[in-house]
């Protein structure tokens, strides 16, 4: 699946909000140092409802710990300072996806960093700052994993349906 990393994460809420959607799209969360609240914080496990214990959860001391324990195939960095659309991207399993802290985004050293090709931007409305954090997150793996036909999804069913 998908590496989601949250490079020094602000607001305990939005990282809940993805340790819950990453329980539930397979994806791996990881979490760059230094952070703004600990693990047991009550905001992070409240978002986080119970599926912190379905959720594969790792701290990383830094960028460059994450970088060397993990060795993604390719960083894909959200900014809204990329060029290309998320949508002009072929993502492939085991695609690292990089997000930036909630108040001022990657730093530019990060983004430098990387290949120009790599930077990715969410399309938004001229003159839009920014998405929230767990929404941005919860938009990109959900294309890139709609691009790899939702692999490990279980299919509903004619008898699973919702309730409309």
């Amino acid at each position: 699946m998908f590496h989601v990393v949250l490079f020094e994460p602000e607001i305990p809420p939005n990282a809940g909000n993805v340790i819950r959607l990453c329980a539930n799209t397979g994806a791996c969360l990881h979490l760059v140092e230094p952070m703004a609240f600990r693990m047991d914080d009550r905001l992070l496990r409240r978002a986080g409802l119970d599926y912190h214990e379905w959720a594969t959860v790792r701290q990383h001391s830094g960028l460059d710990a994450f970088l060397r324990g993990v060795r993604p195939a390719r960083v894909l960095a959200l900014s809204s300072r990329g060029r290309r659309s998320m949508y002009e991207m072929r993502f492939q399993a085991g695609d690292a996806l990089l997000f930036g802290p909630e108040t001022r985004g990657l730093p530019p050293g990060v983004i430098e960093s990387l290949p120009e090709d790599s930077v990715l931007r969410i399309p938004m409305r001229p003159n839009s700052r920014s998405l929230n954090l767990s929404n941005a997150v919860a938009v990109t793996v959900y294309e890139a994993w709609r691009q790899l036909a939702f692999s490990g999804a279980v299919d509903p069913g004619p008898d699973r349906r919702p309730h409309p």
